[in-house]
């Protein structure tokens, strides 16, 4: 019988999203399967790979990821326009770092001005990130919606905070949405259920679970991505149903191991080849838990996920893959000289020492009858030391059953300290696990009555202000009844007009103040 894949059914699929217009525009996520599970279901989009372009000029990059972009770094339409017609770039995400409160503030218009160049300077989709502010990323994103009306854009992150002013000008000037949330499975469907119930379309929302870099959370991230594709798919979950974009970039290189050089950190290797590394396996992670669009930095990263992405979907050897192609010089560690000194010397060995020191004193004492050159009538006194000389090898024997005996007492010695270590280790480790378990229950019931403390009191001030209004009203009902008068109304004296109308004259006035009320 011939070898049978098992495959794995699925309730839903991933909705195709389609991101820029014209003939550059980008369509994403449709698949019916796990990421590159091909054989269960369809994949009919590969995976794409946005570049990163700041804003203002990075301050802070290290030296290996700013060389590819050094020309055009002070110039951010430039700078896109570079990694389009070099790099192949199939998207370009514009980071408005300037728009940051904590840094330069720059205001909603002139970061309007800054998308509009770049987007004019290139013909592929324009996704613009703000700078994670809830408060300020509405202000510049519902600017820059407007401004840049003829361009569709991509527009985030979009989280509950501020969900309703950007959700609601990118619905009106037709733009696409990231709906951005804490890495939390629940968080980020509410907020695409806030997004649905607002009345954005959710054919142009795209999700971001937020992406932590290398060994600084991508575990989290990781983890979650994967419980929003089972939701997803074996669930059927819609409000869950959505491509993933994950802006890892600038999350790698703002880590301390991609910023320290050779002098810093000689172990680690080359600074230039180690950063490019650790962004193409951050990316190559999250493309297997479902990342649909990755934010990417360096170029030559770029290169070896691509060439991942074509082998995983393509097929091919992974041997014809050109190595990293650096751009600053060779660096030469010499690990030889950073490994400590080995030490090779046998247990027994390191015993049994103080057996060669015995002799060596043998020829010493043998090296007594050559010295004399006396007369003939002296040598017989001489004879007299030879004695000892022969004598000397006897204190060099060694008892083996002593020998034995002492070096069982030592190797149970050691065993008996390796398992006291041991179990003071294991110790330490329950102890310590018992603790942070402790921590955390109490951290959580500190939460939990703090949430509790400020749902009461929201509760109460609510019953405040309400009490406040109701004794408002009453006085405003009491003060109203004191001005009003008590007197009946004096009825006015009628009387006949001295010309009465007839009843088709009534009619007629009847149908003209009607008319007046109608206009």
């Amino acid at each position: 019988m011939g070898f049978e894949i098992i495959k794995e059914s699925y309730a839903g699929s991933i909705r195709e999203i389609s991101i820029g217009a014209g003939d550059k525009a980008v369509s994403v996520g449709g698949a019916s399967c796990y990421p590159f599970y091909q054989f269960e279901g369809e994949m009919p989009h590969k995976p794409k790979i946005a570049m990163e372009v700041w804003d203002m000029a990075p301050e802070d990059w290290p030296e290996a990821c700013l060389a590819p972009f050094k020309e055009v770094a002070s110039d951010p339409a430039a700078w896109a326009k570079l990694c389009v017609e070099k790099y192949g770039a199939e998207m370009i995400v514009l980071q408005l770092k300037s728009t940051d409160p904590n840094d330069k503030d720059a205001s909603p218009a002139e970061a309007a001005a800054m998308v509009k160049k770049v987007a004019s300077a290139i013909d592929v989709p324009l996704v613009v990130w703000g700078c994670s502010n809830p408060a300020k990323d509405e202000e510049v994103l519902k600017v820059v919606s407007e401004e840049c009306q003829e361009f569709q854009l991509t527009l985030g992150p979009v989280e509950d905070a501020n969900h309703k002013g950007i959700g609601a000008s990118a619905m009106g000037y037709g733009h696409a949405l990231i709906s951005s949330s804490p890495i939390d499975v629940n968080l980020a469907k509410q907020v695409n259920i806030l997004l649905e119930n607002l009345g954005m379309p959710m054919d142009r929302v795209i999700v971001d679970p937020t992406t932590g870099g290398l060994g600084y959370g991508m575990e989290y991230s990781y983890s979650v991505m994967e419980r929003l594709r089972m939701a997803a798919m074996q669930q059927g979950d819609d409000k869950l149903q959505f491509p993933i974009i994950n802006n890892l970039g600038n999350e790698i290189w703002k880590c301390k191991e991609a910023k320290q050089s050779v002098e810093e950190a000689p172990l680690l290797g080359d600074p230039e080849k180690r950063g490019i590394l650790l962004e193409a396996v951050c990316a190559v992670s999250y493309l297997v838990s479902g990342g649909d669009i990755l934010v990417m930095r360096h170029p030559e990263a770029i290169r070896l996920v691509r060439s991942f992405i074509d082998l995983m979907v393509d097929g091919g050897m992974a041997t014809d893959v050109a190595a990293i192609a650096k751009q600053l010089g060779e660096v030469d560690v010499d690990y030889a000289a950073l490994a400590p000194t080995p030490d090779t010397t046998i247990v027994e060995e390191k015993k049994a020492a103080p057996q060669p020191a015995a002799k060596k004193e043998a020829p010493k004492a043998a090296a007594a009858p050559a010295a004399p050159a006396a007369p003939k009538a002296e040598a017989k006194p001489a004879a007299a030391p030879a004695a000892p000389a022969e004598a000397a090898p006897e204190p060099a024997k060694v008892d083996p059953e002593a020998q034995a005996k002492a070096e069982a007492e030592a190797k149970a010695k050691a065993e008996a300290e390796a398992k006291a270590k041991a179990e003071a280790d294991a110790k330490a480790k329950v102890d310590a696990e018992a603790k942070a378990k402790a921590d955390a229950e109490a951290k959580a019931k500190a939460d939990e009555a703090a949430k509790k403390q400020a749902a009461a009191d929201a509760s109460a001030k609510r019953e405040a202000e309400e009490e406040a209004i109701r004794a408002e009203r009453i006085k405003a009902r009491e003060e109203m009844a004191k001005s009003r008068s008590t007197k009946p109304a004096e009825s006015a004296s009628l009387s006949a007009a001295a010309e009465q109308k007839g009843q088709l004259d009534k009619i007629l006035d009847r149908l003209n103040m009607i008319h007046r009320r109608v206009a």
